[in-house]
């Protein structure tokens, strides 16, 4: 199976571990994850599970917290029924979140490996971008376009 990895990343003008205590807050928000409800307790080894509806259809994702390194790096398994694939360890992508410290605030960089095309993980790109977008304007308290 090809794997094509996607990548973000965004600067966010406050320190990581702001953007740490939103990137990792359980419930939903609907500027972040495109409004999911996140339910989890953060620990490695542990479930982690997104609840939301997608162009009028409910679903549940899951996977597992891999990695926990506040306030630096954040890692873990996301499958989607909605796919259509089968919830087989090979469907499976990794999601791994790196926050740096820079003058400005705080770099995030968001990798997604396991996209089967070229186009898939581009689609999976504007899509973290989006989610990113999101996460800035909640840390910044401000609603950004660019």
């Amino acid at each position: 199976m090809p794997d094509y990895v996607s990548r973000a990343e965004i600067l966010i003008r406050k320190a990581p571990e702001d953007v740490w205590q939103m990137l990792t807050a359980t419930g939903s928000n609907p500027e972040i994850m495109f409004g999911a409800e996140i339910v989890t307790d953060w620990q490695v080894g542990h479930p982690i599970v997104w609840k939301g509806e997608f162009k009028g259809t409910t679903y549940e994702d899951k996977g597992t917290i891999l990695e926990v390194d506040e306030p630096r790096t954040l890692s873990m398994t996301h499958f989607s029924a909605l796919t259509g694939q089968a919830d087989e360890p090979e469907n499976y992508h990794t999601v791994s979140y790196s926050l740096e410290q820079v003058p400005e605030g705080t770099r995030v960089a968001l990798t997604q490996d396991k996209n089967p095309t070229v186009e898939a993980a581009a689609h999976s790109e504007e899509n973290w971008m989006l989610m990113l977008k999101g996460l800035r304007s909640v840390v910044e308290g401000t609603l950004v376009d660019d």
